[in-house]
């Protein structure tokens, strides 16, 4: 069974509560017994997002997932999108009710349309960075 590291990230609405939420949700795909670590909320600037965007909360998650499919949890975390209220946008990283982002899956390289792991601009986001090295210390 793979570990998965997923970003999370919220900047409409209550945005704790968007997170928390979406972390109750991945909490029930999460393998049962196994740790499921949750960095802290970090409030952050907006990032290559359109003008005027309101502030970002963003944590990171990791837990055991049983699936060794990566496609069937980029479903699972874009079903969970939809559930929270996201909607989507004509513009590229328009503000968001809920932002669910697969960083790493285990040790899976990827390279698919639908998704590419690890995560491609990782070291790009330091909004990703910080709560993902609260977790996994060792992460270079």
């Amino acid at each position: 069974m793979p570990r998965v590291a997923i970003a999370l990230g919220s900047n409409l609405g209550d945005r704790s509560t968007n997170i928390a939420a979406a972390i109750a949700e991945l909490k029930a795909i999460a393998t049962p017994g196994e740790p499921f670590l949750t960095a802290s909320l970090h409030d952050t600037d907006p990032q290559n997002c359109p003008p005027d965007s309101p502030r970002f909360l963003n944590t990171a998650i990791e837990f055991h997932y049983a699936d060794e499919n990566p496609l069937a949890l980029l479903d699972l975390t874009q079903d969970i999108e939809k559930k929270l209220g996201r909607e989507p946008k004509p513009i590229r990283n328009a503000p968001r009710i809920i932002d669910i982002d697969i960083l790493l899956f285990g040790e899976t390289e990827l390279d698919h349309p639908r998704l590419t792991l690890p995560h491609p601009r990782i070291r790009e986001r330091p909004f990703v960075l910080l709560p993902l090295r609260e977790i996994l210390p060792n992460f270079c």
